[in-house]
């Protein structure tokens, strides 16, 4: 059977995390270690010259990332600037996208219409060129859009690179994503390359899945993460948005997801003060924040308060197959 009740046989009982390592397993010697297969925010193809090549994929999916309430050229910009978040969290330029659309017989032409005004506009004011993809019939009342984006870096970074002793610095604010900013944010393309070029800049990711889910993938296997709390940078939004669930501020941020900021950390040796002092200079309108810094492990626990060196509550953000 290809579909069975939620059970112990189905990916519910393993969510994201576990599936991708399980997948990761199936695919045995096709599948080569990060960052050449799974694990990083691109993939980076074998390099010839001084540039490394990146390729990401995405995917956009009616009723799970936007609804009928969203505008239609949103929802297309959304579907390439996920994309491109990827390629900044490499430190990347992005160049040429393929595009796949699965859709049933009754989608509207005027929307899908609208849907790639978005896409085109966007490809425009982010230098992209659009050189082919598929269509396919899918029952009715069903939209997806999967979209493959390619890229190079002289300096890739990478998301398991940090080390114990290092910094961890988040731009933007967090949480509360869902009440706009998921089909409004500008992917960092441009701290990303300038973080590729610092050498004391030494990981780097997006936040798609939220800070609890995100950050452990930042940290070596030995090393944990100790965060000053009163640091994390939060959104006007999440404090709405917690007024609404009776959640905190602070849980959304740690949870909700879509945020597309970008994480990473910085040499240890160096003073968190003077690469703020950077980054003002470089970017004084996009918000910098120091929020923790990387430790040794020393309980299964990877995320703890700094001041009372507790294990945080929430160890998980958002999850696919698991999170309602």
């Amino acid at each position: 059977m290809i579909f069975s009740k939620l059970s112990k046989d189905s990916v519910s009982a393993l969510g994201e995390s576990q599936l991708i390592e399980q997948i990761r397993q199936w695919f045995g010697p096709v599948s080569p270690p990060a960052p050449y297969g799974i694990g990083d925010d691109c993939a980076l193809l074998p390099s010839h010259g001084k540039n490394s090549s990146l390729l990401t994929t995405d995917s956009l999916c009616f009723g799970r990332h936007f609804n009928q309430e969203t505008p239609p050229e949103k929802a297309g910009a959304k579907l390439i600037k996920r994309n491109l978040s990827d390629i900044a969290a490499m430190g990347g330029i992005p160049h040429s996208a393929v595009l796949a659309l699965l859709f049933g017989p009754n989608l509207s032409t005027s929307w899908l219409e609208s849907f790639f005004t978005g896409i085109r506009d966007t490809c425009l004011e982010y230098n992209i060129s659009l050189v082919g993809g598929d269509l396919t019939q899918t029952e009715p009342n069903h939209f997806s859009a999967v979209l493959t984006l390619t890229g190079h870096t002289e300096s890739p970074l990478l998301r398991k690179s940090a080390a114990c002793g290092q910094s961890i610095f988040v731009t933007g604010h967090l949480g509360g994503s869902r009440l706009g900013k998921h089909l409004h944010f500008s992917p960092r393309l441009k701290e990303g390359q300038w973080l590729a070029q610092q050498s004391d800049c030494t990981a780097l990711m997006d936040l798609t899945d939220g800070l609890s889910k995100d950050l452990p993938s930042l940290l070596p296997n030995n090393c944990s993460a100790s965060l000053e709390l009163n640091g994390i940078p939060l959104s006007e939004d999440a404090h709405v948005l917690a007024h609404k669930t009776g959640n905190t501020a602070l849980q959304h941020a740690f949870t909700d997801g879509e945020d597309y900021e970008l994480l990473f950390t910085v040499d240890g040796s160096r003073s968190p003060g003077d690469f703020i002092e950077r980054w003002n200079k470089r970017f004084p309108n996009l918000h910098l924040s120091k929020i923790g810094s990387v430790h040794e492990k020393r309980t299964e626990a990877q995320l703890f308060d700094a001041n009372t060196q507790e294990p945080l509550l929430w160890q998980a953000g958002y999850e696919h197959f698991k999170t309602p």
